[in-house]
């Protein structure tokens, strides 16, 4: 009978597993830091940078952290990105991931024809350029040759249409479901994954107890995938708070109409690279960044210490 791996590593003299741990998590843990890690570190550091009238730099500490969120002229285009952002994770929370909720569960019903061919066809808008589906959704949306309105109108709900995408009450709602359109399959997949993995034993006894497939899936299966469910929504917090290419697809680095649409990953462009009067200015930009990264962490380790804790019951 083989020896357990455990065994096998703990009796393993100690050279020899440094050098295997070295030839192969060395590779990766070269290219992570080369890309991942130092870039954050750097980034972190520029933001305690300031530059002087001839061009150099000298350090300042936390004064670029203070100018960014006390400062008039910094600190409301920064909050208007914040309150933005939220509003943007706020529409992906509660439309995209019940919806993939639903869609999951109504795959995981048995004897459902054509189950690829609707998984596949959800799924798809997901390997689909961000700029092709902004494109595309600015061309369906356009008050001037969209389809939008003549589609309204052929169901007989015409007075409905508005120029979304160009009204600063509408614009950034419009923008999250233009993602939600595009990214549902995501958390779809994931909890139709989860669901696959349940024993059938256990919705076998809810069936001879007279339960159906809404009760089974309510009282059952959703308890029993809640830790899938609490990874999809901390993967929409941080892919939310990292968005860019769609606002930037459609909008452009202005996030307009005056700056309805501006999120944390435009202001950061703007404040960085400057745009159109805006000069770039790379240390204000390290601030935001690292603002950015850590309003990320932040919410990640909430999840990991406080919801994780509590989802654990529920893991198999």
């Amino acid at each position: 009978m083989a020896e357990p791996l455990s065994q096998v590593v703990a009796s393993m003299p100690r050279g020899r597993f440094v050098g295997l741990m070295t030839l192969f998590l060395g590779p990766a843990v070269v290219i992570y830091t080369l890309f991942s890690i130092w870039p954050l570190i750097a980034t972190m550091g520029l933001s305690t940078y300031a530059t002087d009238s001839s061009g150099a730099y000298r350090f300042v500490g936390i004064t670029n952290f203070v100018t960014l969120l006390t400062d008039a002229v910094w600190s409301k285009p920064f909050w208007n990105a914040v309150w933005n952002n939220l509003i943007f994770f706020c529409v992906h929370m509660l439309v995209q991931n019940p919806i993939g909720i639903a869609l999951a569960g109504l795959l995981s019903l048995p004897g459902l024809k054509l189950r690829s061919l609707y998984r596949t066809v959800i799924f798809l808008p997901t390997m689909l350029s961000v700029v092709i589906v902004g494109f595309s959704w600015n061309l369906i949306l356009s008050p001037l040759w969209g389809v939008a309105e003549g589609a309204l109108k052929a169901v007989g709900l015409g007075s409905w249409f508005a120029p979304w995408l160009g009204l600063p009450s509408t614009a950034l709602v419009t923008l999250a479901l233009m993602s939600v359109w595009q990214f549902v399959g995501i958390p779809m997949m994931l909890i139709y994954a989860a669901l696959l993995n349940i024993p059938d034993e256990l919705i076998d006894a809810a069936r001879v107890d007279g339960l159906g497939h809404f009760r089974i899936f309510f009282h059952i299966k959703l308890p029993l995938v809640l830790p899938t469910i609490g990874l999809v929504s901390i993967l929409t917090f941080v892919g939310n708070f990292n968005a860019f290419d769609l606002i930037y697809s459609v909008k452009g680095a202005l996030a307009g109409p005056n700056f309805a649409s501006d999120i944390l990953g435009t202001f950061f462009y703007r404040t960085f690279f400057g745009n159109q009067l805006q000069l770039g200015n790379p240390t204000m930009g390290a601030a935001v960044a690292t603002v950015m990264f850590f309003i990320i962490l932040i919410g990640v380790c909430l999840y990991l210490f406080i919801v994780q804790r509590r989802l654990r019951r529920y893991a198999f």
